[in-house]
């Protein structure tokens, strides 16, 4: 649901109702952007709400040059990446981890939500690198400023996301020979 220039710039104004307006229009998917960063619902929905809060706060700066959408996704993403920040010694990947993790969730109703699970499943610097370079588009060098890592780690980390999901696909295509990779 696109919302008219005339609720934007009301939102701009500090239009409550407005404002209700955009977050109903968006929050579900900025919710589900959230998830792939961090696939605790409770984690997740804070993430939401701090972002939303970002974005009434900073609304007055929005210049309608692009989609309101890519504006107030780029301040939810951000606001992941902070959360990851402040919590970044929670989210030290150890090796060993990644070799014990299985593909578990077989039942998915689609492919894609299918496939979304099994990149929650990855560890969290992998999953915040695989999303941002596979899903949001950025480089590996703008991701290693983000995250404060080299742009090599960005690399490797993203190399290695992607051989998780691949072996997790192929253990998958041994259960179910009908799958394709």
């Amino acid at each position: 649901m696109e919302l008219s220039r005339q609720m934007l710039e009301r939102c701009q104004k500090g239009d409550r109702a407005a404002q209700h307006a955009l977050y109903m229009a968006y929050s579900a998917r900025m919710f589900s952007v959230c998830l792939r960063y961090f696939p605790s619902y409770d984690i997740a929905q804070d993430i939401l709400q701090d972002g939303f809060i970002k974005v009434f706060d900073n609304f007055k700066t929005f210049k309608f040059n692009g989609s309101v959408e890519g504006w107030i996704r780029r301040i939810i993403v951000n606001t992941a990446l902070e959360y990851h920040r402040k919590n970044a010694a929670a989210n030290h990947v150890d090796i060993s981890d990644v070799k014990n993790h299985s593909c578990v969730n077989i039942d998915c109703q689609t492919d894609y939500h299918f496939l979304l699970s099994l990149v929650t499943e990855l560890p969290d610097q992998y999953r915040l690198v695989f999303n941002l370079y596979a899903i949001e588009g950025y480089s590996h060098a703008e991701i290693a400023e983000m995250l404060s890592i080299t742009e090599s780690t960005s690399k490797s980390n993203y190399s290695r996301a992607k051989g998780i999901l691949r072996k997790k696909l192929e253990q998958l295509k041994e259960v179910e020979p009908y799958v394709t990779l």
